[in-house]
């Protein structure tokens, strides 16, 4: 996009405005680090903008608290506070779903990614939110704890300007091709390459 102009302007009817308003399906995939970072950022901008904001987490443990899950939630009480930013709501898969506060075990996985993708189904079915981060959904289409054909024609045929960006290593095909915007986070070098773990600050 030179210039911040598109390189080809498609014969669909559409005004300009209409366009660019169009709600996007993003997927970040790839084996690097940054997927979920960038989702994240994302969702800072769309806060400022006073956007609905859902986080769901899949995979990751009940015991694993990333620095934006901490941010992102005290926005969310900024907001209620003062009206600032836009309301933030955030679901860990790993501690059980926040609306069913039931814990799980490590033998019903599937059984609670599909709980959780029924839940955003249902929100996605009333325009609940503006944007929706599907933190590491694409492990559970990988796992085949979803359907990928029904998550592909759910967000493909979702009403309303409801943005959602998907992340995880392993994208399916299918949803590469349902998305309007896919980046693929590919390592060039990591700490991890030379011996060096995670540190606070840089990956939680």
């Amino acid at each position: 996009m030179p210039q911040g102009q598109p390189v080809t302007v498609p014969d669909d009817g559409l005004t300009t405005r209409q366009r660019r308003n169009r709600p996007l399906l993003m997927v970040h995939t790839g084996p690097s680090k940054g997927k979920s970072t960038a989702a994240f950022g994302l969702a800072l901008r769309g806060w400022n903008q006073g956007w609905s904001i859902a986080v769901f987490q899949f995979v990751k443990s009940a015991k694993w608290t990333v620095g934006e899950e901490h941010a992102l939630r005290a926005l969310g009480t900024l907001h209620e506070q003062t009206g600032q930013g836009g309301p933030v709501s955030w679901h860990k898969m790993g501690a059980g779903w926040s609306w069913s506060r039931t814990q799980g075990t490590e033998s019903d996985h599937a059984a609670q990614a599909a709980e959780g993708w029924a839940e955003i189904k249902r929100r996605l079915a009333t325009s609940a939110h503006d944007l929706y981060v599907l933190d590491e959904f694409t492990y559970p289409m990988k796992w085949g704890w979803v359907d990928v054909d029904e998550v592909v024609q759910t967000l493909r045929d979702r009403p309303g300007r409801q943005h959602v960006v998907v992340t995880g290593r392993d994208a399916d095909p299918r949803l590469v091709d349902a998305a309007d915007l896919v980046t693929e986070m590919t390592k060039i070098k990591h700490p991890m390459d030379s011996g060096q773990k995670g540190q606070r600050g840089i990956e939680w």
